[in-house]
């Protein structure tokens, strides 16, 4: 097993466009690491350049104790799943888990038994005989796993290998895959645009925006104190409120509404000066009285909770509920937040 170390890593395609802008990141030995964010991002760029099957234009990578910079795939002793599985539609289960194997000219019946115990390990002993076609996208994906498993690579490189199945599916499989990882202690790096595997699976996670990476954390440092107001928007299943405001003194003029200077900016705000208040919908509660005014314009289900959008002004403010205490259409109610959890953004940075 072995780290992953990125120095100044960039990759500049053809016609001068940048998906990779000096990127520098250290990935632990045996971490769970995800690279998040919107398409186009540079995140799948970012996992074919460690890979391999990008090269890179500057910079280095090492893994281990080797710089695999100018190296080809093969050589870099890693493995990868991707989106689509990538198993060979003409061979069986046995041969598309051996492959790796037999590519490395190991003895054919050492393969194989290398591919059965792979197999039984992720409960595919009785499918061993079938092809491809004839499995479900389940199945299909824990042999793209064991595929990976048989290699015993230093690495593991995913490419959103749950984005082909359905949702309850995606639960089961990235349960599964984070007690394999945990299990087998492999560096993982894993590319998804979905947050709610990031925030999952990861041990700690990168969000990336054209080229850049905008901030690396845990899943909770990432979800409760976002480092700016791209990394608050992007995070949560429901977005960030983040409401244009002035500094009066100690406390916030937000969407023609005063609130309490947060906890977390506190002597560090001037008078008179401008910025951007964020507070996510679940740590605001409602009231009929509270700092935030508004008259309640949409609810929304979410389950065992609802969504509930406040018009505040020309600002929509939304909080979440608890079942059983969700307001009418139309009543006046109040947004109160945490102090704890509310933040305070300048020049788009957390303050």
């Amino acid at each position: 097993m072995a780290a992953i170390e990125l120095r100044g890593l960039t990759k500049v395609y053809p016609g001068g466009v940048t998906a990779l802008d000096s990127l520098d990141l250290v990935i632990p030995d045996g971490e769970f690491f995800a690279l998040l964010g919107p398409s186009g991002c540079g995140k799948t760029t970012l996992l074919r350049t460690i890979a391999g099957l990008e090269t890179a234009t500057a910079g280095s990578i090492r893994i281990g104790d080797r710089d695999v910079t100018g190296l080809q795939p093969g050589a870099r002793d890693v493995a990868m799943v991707f989106q689509d599985y990538a198993l060979f539609p003409h061979m069986d289960v046995t041969d598309n888990i051996a492959y790796p194997l037999r590519i490395k000219k190991v003895a054919r019946a050492v393969r194989a038994q290398k591919a059965r115990e792979v197999g039984e390990r992720l409960g595919l002993e009785k499918l061993m005989d079938r092809r491809p076609g004839q499995l479900s996208g389940g199945q299909q994906q824990r042999v793209a796993l064991a595929r990976v498993m048989a290699t015993q690579a230093q690495a593991f490189l995913f490419d959103e290998p749950l984005s082909n199945l359905d949702a309850r599916l995606r639960l089961e499989a990235r349960t599964f895959l984070k007690k394999l990882q945990r299990e087998l202690g492999v560096t993982t790096v894993f590319v998804t645009h979905d947050q709610a595997e990031a925030l999952a699976m990861a041990d700690r996670m990168a969000v990336m925006e054209n080229g850049h990476i905008r901030q690396i954390g845990t899943p909770a440092e990432v979800f409760q104190r976002p480092a700016n107001t791209f990394v608050a928007s992007f995070i949560g299943s429901t977005p960030m409120n983040l409401l244009d405001g002035v500094v009066r003194g100690d406390t916030l003029e937000v969407a023609g509404c005063r609130v309490p200077v947060p906890e977390t900016a506190a002597g560090r705000l001037a008078d008179g000066e401008k910025i951007v208040y964020g507070v996510r919908p679940e740590y605001l509660s409602y009231a009929a009285e509270g700092p935030i005014a508004g008259k309640v314009v949409l609810v929304e289900s979410l389950g065992a909770s609802y969504l509930v959008t406040l018009e505040v002004g020309e600002d929509l403010v939304q909080v979440t509920v608890p079942e059983g205490r969700e307001p009418e259409l139309g009543e006046a109610g109040c947004a109160v937040p945490r102090p704890d959890r509310a933040l305070v953004y300048r020049d788009g940075e957390l303050v």
